[in-house]
Parts: structure tokens; C-alpha cells; sequence
């Protein structure tokens, strides 16, 4: 299959039907066997993600009328071509060639033409991509801009820039198999450049290695998680014999690490997605780990859980993942403005309800992957705020002692935006 028409049906899933990137990239890269037309792949589709104002202004441009219906992916299919003549070394005759190629492989022989003229034209007017309005000049939704503008007024720029970037690629190393140093030890005979995260098992790669030529991966060394991320399980600060409760653990690398932790305690994840709930436990499986794995909702707890309260709760509630951005650009286009309110009340619903199964004097640590407040410091401080049996504990790395949690922002020590509040339940 032409790695141009598996993009365009890629970017066709996420754009037009609402799908995730990564579920559509590996359901059309699986077409394909050679492992670097699938690592141009990715690179297209996650380009085109971070670009698509830009590229979306210069096509329509070029473009008598708009595409519609089932001929829209042939204007996917422009956003590949036009995203490989601005962005990769491809020589522009082969970048265009290839995607008229690409437009027969799709059934659309009638506009193979229209393709070909299109790129050509971009080719050859060779003109910058158009900054006039912040959504091109930033790639960034309207409402998104907005919103960073309100909340941060002195860094939403740096932000945005923050979220374009690459992600680095961190490993938490297991405690149970061997200390951090003695892994980065292991990486560097195997000419594996890394350096230690601020969190105690966290590692930094100097840059991104398949996991399979990492030493011990597949036996449990180490595992890929976000440096911001691994802050989850230090945070939460679990003791063996603890009853602890991972609420929307998928896809489960917070609950493995909640178990390297703290061996000896039972760990019950939950998460709402059945599918994603499965991938919990090839995680545990493959670092030789046990916690037990229920489908539930963590809004209604009653239903599947008849047990004790629990010691330490961790609530990594749904959310706007606005922290992510550069790992998941596709999340710019996915999410909507007023998804933000709704996802507020669904993180209030939950939390409410997890307080309830909380032991007197146990902790919940409630984060998020987004970077909007509303979801983050105002939520905790609406839920102190009719909740007078909690009590907020300070984060040490928080720059303010008086802010309420500690809001990581993206790029900040090379970690994704996340966010974390400590909250004591009353004796």
C-alpha cells in the first residue's frame, strides 16, 4: 500500500469521524511491513496534526471549490502532499508523484489530476504558509488560545511553542530488578545516552530508542512513561499493606508503578473503557506484577466494590489531556471548547464519590493531564470547599506554597503539563 494513502485514510479517521491518532495510525500503518514507511507515516500524520491551519489555508487557497463528502479524503490527502513540500527533505517531485499515486490507490482516478496541479502549484508559488491570524501563526484552535490567554498571560505563547515541540522519551526504571543508576549503567554499555529525571525512578533518553533493543525491557527493566506522569506513585507515597485504589488506571502504568513501590500492598484498578482496561493488564503482565483488574466506573463504586475503604486513592481523572499536546497534537482538533465544562462535571462526580470509599486519614491524590485550571486548582478548590473533611496537603514542588497543587506546564524539567493535588481525609 502507498504510505500517502494510509496516512490520508489516518488523518480521514481522526479529522472526519473523530478517532484518536493513535488508534488510527496503527490500524493503517498494520498495511504496511517495511519499518520505515511506517515510521514516514507517522511522521506525516503527526506533522499535518501540528500544522493543519497552515496547511488547510494554503490548499483552500489553491482549491475552486471545498471537497466534500466522500471525496474529503482527497483533501486529506492535499494535507499530506502539501505538509511533505514544506516540512521534509522528500525531493518535491517524488512528494508530489507519489501522492498522485496515492490518489488512484484511494479509487479517485477522476482527481488525480486535480492533485498533481494542486502541489504543483504550491511547488511552485513556493510561498511562506500564512501567519495572519494567531490560529495560523500558533496552530492552535481559537477557543484554546483563549483560554492559555486567560490562564496564563505571561507564558500562554511559550506554551503553545512548548506543546509543538517533540517529545523526549523517558523510562521509569523498576526498583524491583535493579536501582536507577545501575540501569542508566546498563544503557550506557549499550551506548544508550541518558540522565536522571527529577522524580527517583525517572530517566531521560537522550533520544527515542525502540523499546525492544533497550536492555531488560521486555522482562520488566523498565518501562516508557513521562517523566511528569511518574510523579503519580511518588506523590501518592504508598506503604505495603495498604489498600489502595487506582481510579481510571488505564492504560496502567501509574498502577505498575504504585506496585514497584510498595510491593506488599493490594492494589484494585479500575477504568470505565473495557478496551483500554486490557492493556492494564499486558502492563502488569509483563513486569511479572498483580493488582486486581475490575471494568467499572469510578463515578459509582458502590456497584463494584463491597470491600473495606481504601488507604490512598489515586484519582487520575478524565480530562481535557491540553497537557499532551505534543505526544497527541491530534487533541487540538479533537476536543471542543464546551467539552471543558462537561469534563469539569464528570471530574466533580468522580471525586465526590472516591471521597466517600476514602479511609479517615487516608490520601487522594487527584491529577490530571491538562493544563486548565478549570479542571485542575479551581476543581480541587470547589471540592475543599464543600468538602469539610478534606484538607489539602502541599506539594513540595510547588513554586508557591499557597497555590493549590502544583501545576507542571509543558517542556517545564522536559516533562509533559500535568497537574496534582494532596488531600487528607479528616480522622
Amino acid at each position: 500500500m502507498n504510505v500517502r494513502a494510509l496516512a490520508a485514510k489516518a488523518i480521514f479517521d481522526v479529522l472526519e469521524k473523530g478517532v484518536s491518532l493513535s488508534v488510527a495510525l496503527p490500524e493503517q500503518q498494520q498495511h504496511l511491513d517495511n519499518g520505515k514507511d511506517k515510521a514516514l507515516m507517522a511522521e506525516i500524520c503527526y506533522g499535518v496534526m501540528r500544522q493543519l491551519p497552515q496547511l488547510d489555508k494554503c490548499i483552500s487557497d489553491c482549491l475552486a471549490k471545498p471537497f466534500k463528502g466522500k471525496q474529503r479524503i482527497v483533501y486529506q490527502l492535499l494535507l499530506v502532499g502539501c505538509y511533505q513540500l514544506y516540512f521534509t527533505r522528500i525531493p518535491a517531485h517524488a512528494a508530489i508523484s507519489e501522492t498522485a499515486e496515492a490518489c488512484r490507490q484511494l479509487k479517485f482516478d477522476g482527481l488525480v489530476k486535480v492533485v498533481n496541479g494542486v502541489l504543483r502549484n504550491i511547488q511552485r508559488n513556493n510561498a511562506p504558509l500564512s501567519t495572519e491570524a494567531d490560529t495560523l501563526r500558533y496552530n492552535t484552535p481559537a477557543w484554546f488560545i483563549k483560554r492559555l490567554q486567560q490562564a496564563y498571560p505571561e507564558q500562554w505563547q511559550h506554551i503553545i511553542e512548548q506543546s509543538h515541540q517533540r517529545p523526549p522519551m523517558w523510562l521509569r526504571n523498576n526498583q524491583l530488578s535493579q536501582s536507577r543508576d545501575a540501569y542508566i549503567a546498563t544503557l550506557a554499555e549499550q551506548e544508550v545516552l541518558a540522565t536522571k529525571g527529577t522524580s527517583a525512578d525517572a530517566i531521560l533518553l537522550e533520544s527515542p530508542k525502540d523499546v525492544h533493543l533497550l536492555p531488560g525491557f521486555m522482562d520488566g527493566a523498565a518501562s516508557v512513561q513521562d517523566g511528569a506522569a511518574q510523579w503519580a506513585a511518588t506523590l501518592l507515597a504508598p506503604e505495603n499493606g495498604e489498600l489502595i485504589l487506582d481510579a481510571c488506571a488505564a492504560p496502567g502504568g501509574k498502577t505498575c508503578h504504585i506496585i514497584e513501590q510498595a510491593p506488599q500492598a493490594q492494589i484494585v484498578a479500575v477504568d470505565f473503557d473495557e478496551n483500554r482496561l486490557a492493556r492494564v493488564q499486558q502492563n502488569l503482565d509483563r513486569l511479572n506484577l498483580k493488582a486486581q483488574v475490575i471494568h467499572g466506573d469510578a463515578a459509582n463504586i458502590d456497584t463494584w466494590w463491597q470491600g473495606e475503604k481504601f488507604d490512598r486513592i489515586l484519582l487520575d481523572a478524565p480530562c481535557s489531556a491540553t497537557g499532551v499536546i505534543r505526544r497527541h497534537p491530534d487533541i487540538k482538533w479533537l476536543r471542543k471548547n464546551n467539552d471543558i465544562a462537561e469534563l469539569a462535571i464528570l471530574q466533580q462526580q468522580i471525586f465526590d464519590h472516591c471521597w466517600q470509599w476514602l479511609k479517615p486519614g487516608g490520601t487522594l491524590l487527584y491529577a490530571t493531564c491538562s493544563i486548565l485550571p478549570e479542571e485542575n486548582s479551581q476543581q480541587v478548590s470547589a471540592f475543599l470547599s464543600r468538602t469539610p473533611d478534606a484538607q489539602l496537603v502541599p506539594i513540595s514542588q510547588q513554586q508557591n506554597a499557597q497555590d493549590i497543587g502544583w501545576q507542571i506546564l509543558p517542556g517545564q524539567d522536559n516533562m509533559d503539563g500535568f497537574y496534582y493535588a494532596r488531600l487528607i481525609k479528616a480522622l
